[in-house]
């Protein structure tokens, strides 16, 4: 068994000034954490693979497949490989526990 502390990882993303940060790499999946500031701009653009996020934390909107709606801690959404989608809108800091499925290549 692994396991993390959210708290560790949100530590060395801001360290390293990313927005994302992969703790978690096997063959199936991937794991990460994802944090957009207020009124940041999402730069990511669609993937290979299925992902699933968790809003850890934070208000904001998001767009997938052409459907839009509010985001907020607490929150589970999927998105398909290769939608395009993006959060805006973002009214308070959004943390966001990202998984992939298979591994995000």
């Amino acid at each position: 068994m692994d396991a993390w502390s959210l708290d560790d990882i949100e530590g060395e993303r801001a360290g390293d000034g990313e927005l994302y940060r992969e703790f978690l790499r096997v063959e199936s999946m991937s794991a990460g954490l994802y944090v957009l500031e207020a009124g940041a701009a999402d730069p990511q653009s669609p993937h290979a693979q299925d992902e699933v996020y968790y809003v850890v934390s934070g208000r904001g909107r998001v767009t997938s497949g052409g459907a839009e709606r509010a985001v907020e801690a607490g929150d589970v959404l999927f998105v398909p490989a290769q939608e395009e989608h993006r959060f805006h809108s973002i009214e308070e800091r959004l943390s966001l526990l990202v998984l992939f499925a298979p591994a995000e290549t």
